[in-house]
């Protein structure tokens, strides 16, 4: 048995249909139980790890998987010699930062920082900021040397 996976389509995320609630709860309440302690780092190297396992050639790929996993609308707001900076709207993110729940976003970086890596073929890390005031999630994608 070969060792090498198969990339999946982007669009294997148009057969995907699933209320929110339910995604949320796991995610949330559930996840963080399972990895305890180590939850924020796991989500973002989860995050990493999915982003592995799709086609993802451009930008746009990217932007349209976060539309698609119901995470936000994605959007380069500026680009630096080492440093990529993101941000994510959408009524999602607002309502997820108004739950009762601690919601985070590791998994995301983890996929963006992944999939930058993979179009710019420099390596990176990610970091999150969570701006409560306007519902806005700031993601930097920071080049190594």
């Amino acid at each position: 048995m070969s060792k090498k996976q198969e990339l999946l389509s982007l669009t294997v995320l148009d057969q995907l249909h699933t209320a929110g609630a339910g995604y949320d709860i796991l995610r949330y309440i559930s996840l963080p139980d399972v990895l305890g302690s180590e939850a924020d780092t796991l989500l973002y190297f989860m995050g990493k790890n999915l982003a592995r396992k799709f086609e993802i050639g451009s930008l746009g790929d990217v932007v349209y998987f976060f539309e698609k996993c119901g995470w936000g609308k994605l959007e380069l707001f500026k680009e630096k010699k080492n440093e990529l900076i993101f941000h994510l709207l959408s009524d999602a993110v607002v309502q997820r930062l108004q739950a009762p729940l601690q919601a985070n976003f590791r998994l995301e970086t983890g996929f963006l920082t992944e999939a930058i890596y993979h179009l710019k073929g420099k390596d990176c890390e990610g970091i999150e900021e969570i701006n409560h005031k306007i519902h806005q999630i700031e993601f930097k994608i920071v080049f190594i040397d």
